[in-house]
């Protein structure tokens, strides 16, 4: 490629979309574009840093999200999925799965610009007032179905909570291990909350629960079920601040919905966060270890919140 041009790569085999990637990077000082068959193609020679990704939903031979999923830690670069104008669920989508975001056809350059404008940068701390702004949060269940193209039974009883319809256990253990090997790789933060109540409550309580974690999240955290009463969350790109602000709404919240447990008590929410970076962490298991320790420690206060970093 031209000396000092940063690239536009585009993952497709549509014509019309090429072409138009094409015109977009020559009205784009500073950049050029390169056309990939496939993303093994694209992976053959890697894309620098600053390098931008563009993967056509339409792509041949493979599901786009799952192809997200693929690239995550891979390379440096951003990655937008380019998704049918009419297309109003494939942000949380690919978000969830590791992109940028999401561009839609017809790709002018005036979009493409705004887009590459609008995350040029490293990504900021989450300020306190964008956690629960965005009140189109999907469920995971409805990200799974989403991600499969239809609903498919197999794939969100797998991975989900039936009373809560969060994430259940084993697709904890799986993310954990994910998104712990991309903040070390990349060394972004990543926040572990754990949050629990004393005794067990009614499946509607559990409901309203679930409810108040998604309107104080992002769509990018996963939110899960680990036991009973005790939920897991996994916080990217955000710092013992961010979590503690997430942990101290979710009471409030709870508090001000009188939610109880089955003998009618309010429920004592206890939450405990760990984040790293931390001298203390080199594995998965000590992130882990961390919260669920700070966890007791709260739960020994009487409730509230524990951060350790």
């Amino acid at each position: 490629m031209g000396d000092g041009l940063r690239t536009i790569r585009v993952v497709s085999h549509d014509d019309s979309l090429i072409a138009s990637v094409k015109n977009a990077a020559q009205a784009l000082e500073g950049w050029e574009s390169a056309t990939h068959a496939t993303v093994d193609e694209l992976l053959a020679a890697p894309p620098v840093a600053g390098d931008v990704i563009l993967l056509d939903a339409w792509m041949r031979g493979g599901n786009v999200y799952e192809t997200c999923r693929k690239l995550a830690g891979k390379t440096r670069c951003r990655t937008y999925v380019v998704v049918d104008h009419q297309n109003t669920i494939a942000e949380p989508i690919a978000r969830f799965c590791g992109a940028t975001g999401t561009l839609k056809r017809p790709l002018a350059p005036s979009k493409l610009r705004a887009a590459l404008d609008a995350t040029g940068g490293p990504r900021p701390n989450l300020p306190q007032e964008a956690r629960g702004t965005d009140k189109s949060a999907a469920l995971p269940e409805r990200l799974l179905t989403d991600l499969a193209g239809k609903r498919d039974e197999s794939l969100v009883s797998a991975a989900t909570d039936p009373e809560t319809s969060l994430f259940n256990y084993a697709f904890l253990n799986f993310k954990l291990d994910e998104e712990f090997k991309r903040a070390k790789r990349f060394g972004t933060p990543l926040s572990v909350v754990m949050l629990g109540f004393e005794g067990a409550a009614d499946p509607s309580v559990l409901k309203e629960l679930a409810a108040i974690f998604l309107e104080t999240s992002r769509d990018t955290d996963v939110l899960g079920r680990f036991d009973e009463n005790t939920f897991l969350f996994f916080l990217p790109h955000t710092g013992l601040d961010g979590a503690g602000v997430m942990a101290r709404r979710v009471g409030e919240m709870a508090a001000q919905r009188g939610l109880s447990d089955l003998v009618g008590d309010a429920l004592q929410i206890s939450v405990g966060i760990a984040t790293f970076p931390c001298a203390d962490i080199q594995r998965r298991e000590d992130l882990f270890a961390r919260a669920r320790n700070a966890l007791l420690q709260a739960r020994q206060k009487g409730g509230g919140v524990v951060a350790l970093s």
